[in-house]
């Protein structure tokens, strides 16, 4: 049996560049020890991605090095 992490007290945030009314992106939760959780903001209650912090950082380095640009 898998055990799965307690997400109940997970403070999910957007990024400040969505915009107020834009619902088609994702929230992140960095007040978990050890995780970093990723959510879609059209489903709350759905599924969510656990990562390390250092995969997280490594993740967010690449997107500001531009290494997922097409």
């Amino acid at each position: 049996m898998t055990d799965f992490p307690d997400l109940s007290c997970a403070q999910f945030r957007k990024s400040s560049y969505s915009g107020a009314t834009n619902d088609n992106c994702v929230e992140v939760a960095t007040n978990l020890p050890g995780m970093v959780a990723v959510r879609d903001s059209k489903d709350r209650s759905g599924p969510v991605l656990a990562f390390t912090p250092s995969e997280w950082s490594a993740f967010i380095t690449g997107v500001k090095n531009g290494d997922f640009d097409i």
